[in-house]
């Protein structure tokens, strides 16, 4: 996905594409600060936000839940209720922003996503808290389950410049914003065959917090 509209980019400023290969974002921040790459596709936290200068999202990969078959939730705003157990994965962006909203539920730390899927099955949970496309990976495997169509958060996708190279940054937003009006960014995402990931809404801000949804008891 992020080849396709890398291309785009490049066809649209009439220059030859070079991907340079990042084996994590701190390491990519440094390739941006030391001029070896002109820009990135990043993950928005707020603390690389005084390292690099954020684009819009592109993309959002929203954080929500599944429930199991017969569930009475059928909504975000229901999870958060004295006896539901919710199984999160420890540590992960998804579980760190379920733990700033929720003040009711109780939440199951695992270690990875199979140990969570398991409390699900077998009861001893009643919610699964993660991002959406490892849930619809799941979701066949336990039939009648369902996953939530809202969401509490999202991993927020954007292109990311230096901070010395701030200029460029009001032409890359341009280019996110009509990738993301002409189709292009749903296309990628199609042509990816990826599931549970949506576009961006157009303008969007990057977000500190969590995305409008869930209420705040």
């Amino acid at each position: 996905m992020i080849v396709q509209i890398a291309h785009a980019f490049a066809e649209r400023l009439g220059v030859k594409l070079e991907l340079v290969g990042n084996p994590s974002p701190p390491a990519l921040v440094k390739c941006l600060d030391a001029n070896e790459c002109d820009v990135g596709f990043l993950g928005f936290v707020p603390s690389r936000a005084d390292e690099v200068g954020f684009t819009a999202p592109y993309i959002i990969v929203p954080f929500t839940f599944m429930v199991p078959t017969g569930s009475s939730i059928h909504n975000i705003n229901e999870v958060d209720k004295h006896g539901v157990r919710i199984a999160a994965v420890r540590n992960h962006a998804s579980t760190l922003a379920l733990s700033r909203i929720v003040k009711h539920a109780e939440t199951v730390g695992v270690e990875i996503p199979e140990e969570a899927f398991d409390l699900l099955r077998t009861g001893r949970a009643d919610a699964w808290a993660s991002p959406r496309p490892p849930l619809l990976e799941y979701l066949p495997k336990l039939p009648g389950a369902r996953v939530l169509d809202d969401h509490y958060g999202a991993n927020q996708q954007s292109m990311a410049v230096s901070k010395s190279q701030a200029k460029r940054l009001a032409y890359i937003s341009e280019f996110v914003e009509q990738a993301k009006s002409s189709g292009l960014v749903q296309r990628a995402i199609a042509h990816a065959g990826e599931r549970g990931i949506e576009v961006a809404p157009p303008e969007m801000p990057v977000l500190t917090g969590t995305v409008p949804g869930m209420r705040q008891p």
